[in-house]
């Protein structure tokens, strides 16, 4: 009796461990089966092999840095998606001008081009506060403003969500100076002279605050306008002005460094949202790394301009900017009045962020 009892007890035993036995095997089946599906799934969705031509519009030249910037862009991301996403690239403003372009981004017709920070102020109007003569120190100094500070990330957050546009990184694209037909050591020398300067009244408050007369005028016309006397010098980066040859009819070159321009990556959201994720994250890679390769150019190339101006007999002058800046911080209270509530909480920041 005892013995049969103990072979019912292990009978019974065998049974259950069966039974869970079976269930573990059905359970891990049904979970092999949804991981593999949701696999499949994803896999799908990334090595489909659909391929994305991407349209990248500038307005600088083939001969440009911004150019050879792009041309690395479209190289690299070509390569790392075996060939699914390529790049072509319209130079020359063949496709507008900047803010015509970001138009195009907006509505998904143009997929990527290049814009300064402050540029966004025609969105949102606090941006423009990042092109305003003196506020930013070196590119360092926007690098963390944009990247680094809660003022910069809800920027990047507005521009996306409420226009589109989609900031993915930044490249350094010179520091404006100013050349003339007379030596500018001292903020006096500024005075009376007829300085040209674009359409953009950021620069036509460095003009006028430092003394000069602002004389707005198509950047074509600017050689002529020099060498005749039309006006007096003009502002540029170092870039520019050898590009354009204005060394050829100016003398004198100041280190202002009165606006520190930047050259934003910014892709169409609605192109953004329609590349599988792998193509996203190979975009972004490779605009992370055109940009350090645009920063590059520029910096290498002002470190040798320096040399080429002066063995052109042109006489560079390090005026004391202390004097610049504070005339024309009697030009900031305006951008407060445009930008309204908080504008100067924001300036705080931003000033704040090159410490």
């Amino acid at each position: 009796m005892k013995k049969r009892l103990l072979f019912l007890l292990s009978l019974a035993l065998l049974l259950v461990v069966a039974a869970c036995g079976g269930g573990d095997d059905e359970s891990s089946s049904s979970e092999g089966n949804e991981s593999s599906e949701s696999s499949e799934s994803s896999e799908g969705s990334e090595s489909s092999g659909e391929t994305f031509e991407l349209e990248f519009g500038m307005q600088p030249n083939t001969q440009s840095n911004e150019y050879a910037g792009a041309e690395f862009l479209a190289d690299y991301v070509e390569e790392e998606s075996d060939g699914r996403l390529t790049v072509t690239i319209f130079p020359d403003a063949q496709l507008g001008n900047d803010l015509s372009m970001l138009g195009q981004l907006q509505d998904g017709s143009l997929d990527i081009t290049l814009a300064e920070m402050g540029r966004f102020g025609e969105w949102v109007p606090r941006a423009e506060l990042l092109a305003v003569p003196y506020v930013i120190q070196d590119f360092d100094h926007i690098k963390n403003v944009v990247y680094n500070t809660d003022f910069g990330e809800e920027l990047r957050t507005e521009l996306v969500e409420e226009h589109g546009l989609r900031v993915v990184d930044s490249a350094y694209n010179g520091t404006r100076v100013t050349s003339s037909s007379h030596e500018i050591s001292e903020l006096a020398d500024m005075e009376g002279m007829s300085l040209r300067v674009p359409e953009a009244q950021t620069l036509l408050d460095y003009a006028e605050y430092t003394g000069a007369n602002p004389t707005p005028m198509a950047f074509g016309e600017v050689y002529l306008a020099l060498q005749t006397g039309q006006v007096d010098g003009q502002e540029n980066p170092l870039s520019a002005i050898r590009a354009q040859s204005f060394h050829e009819v100016q003398d004198y070159i100041a280190l202002t460094n009165h606006v520190v321009n930047d050259n934003t990556y910014v892709v169409s959201e609605k192109t953004w949202q329609e590349l599988p994720e792998d193509l996203r994250t190979i975009l972004e890679e490779g605009i992370d790394a055109a940009t350090d390769h645009h920063t590059e150019l520029f910096q290498q190339e002002e470190e040798e301009l320096i040399q080429f101006f002066e063995d052109e007999g042109v006489t560079i002058t390090e005026p004391n900017l202390d004097e610049f800046r504070e005339a024309v911080s009697e030009a900031y209270p305006n951008y407060y009045e445009k930008i309204g509530e908080g504008a100067e909480d924001y300036m705080e920041v931003i000033q704040g962020a090159a410490e």
